[in-house]
């Protein structure tokens, strides 16, 4: 077997395992630009971002604003919930504690006055969950978070590596080298261009 039989095979095998991960950015891509359509399309429109998961009372002292994250990890164990966590104050009033793991979100808010905390998960939407899936990063999140950030870090190679493979087939033909180098004059310019206007 060449090389070129060899890269070929390669290309077209590592477009089919990066198929789903190709997918996923595409359409997450589409509704990050097309948020409204694609809520109609999907039919999360109307779904109602959080549904009530608990009312109680709640006491805990306030503490200084370089604190407030302890006070979120609190919160968010009496609570009996776990993964990560940001705190925000919303007002002298209320703090916002917002609790996410892969899958799931739950917000928090306790109202400091009142001695109050409600807790709200965050309803199901395939148009978030795919934003989600865009905008996930690190290694921050327990074995499945993690897992996602390695499997991110070997799809980025791959597709370079699927790049590089497009472009040595390109070369090998040789009658349609002048093609291949418009095209890719057309995206560079294209890319270059909004870049440097943005």
């Amino acid at each position: 077997m060449t090389f070129s039989h060899f890269n070929r095979r390669f290309h077209i095998y590592l477009g089919m395992v990066l198929l789903p991960w190709f997918l996923m950015y595409g359409l997450s891509a589409v509704t990050f630009v097309h948020g409204g359509l694609m809520s109609r399309i999907l039919g999360t429109k109307d779904v109602k971002p959080w549904r009530p998961l608990f009312e109680r009372a709640y006491d805990a002292p306030v503490p200084t604003a370089d604190k407030l994250n302890d006070l979120g990890e609190k919160i968010k164990r009496d609570a009996g919930l776990s993964g990560l966590h940001g705190t925000y104050r919303e007002n002298d009033n209320q703090i916002n504690v917002y609790v996410y793991t892969f899958l799931r979100s739950t917000q928090l808010k306790y109202f400091v006055n009142e001695k109050r905390l409600i807790a709200e998960d965050k309803n199901f939407r395939l148009d978030h969950f795919l934003t989600g899936m865009h905008t996930r990063a690190g290694f921050r999140e327990g074995l499945l978070g993690d897992l996602w950030a390695v499997l991110v870090s070997i799809v980025a190679i791959g597709m370079l590596g699927w790049v590089a493979s497009g472009l040595y087939m390109w070369w090998q033909l040789k009658s349609k080298r002048w093609l291949g180098l418009v095209a890719l004059l057309a995206g560079a310019i294209s890319f270059i261009a909004i870049v440097f206007r943005l």
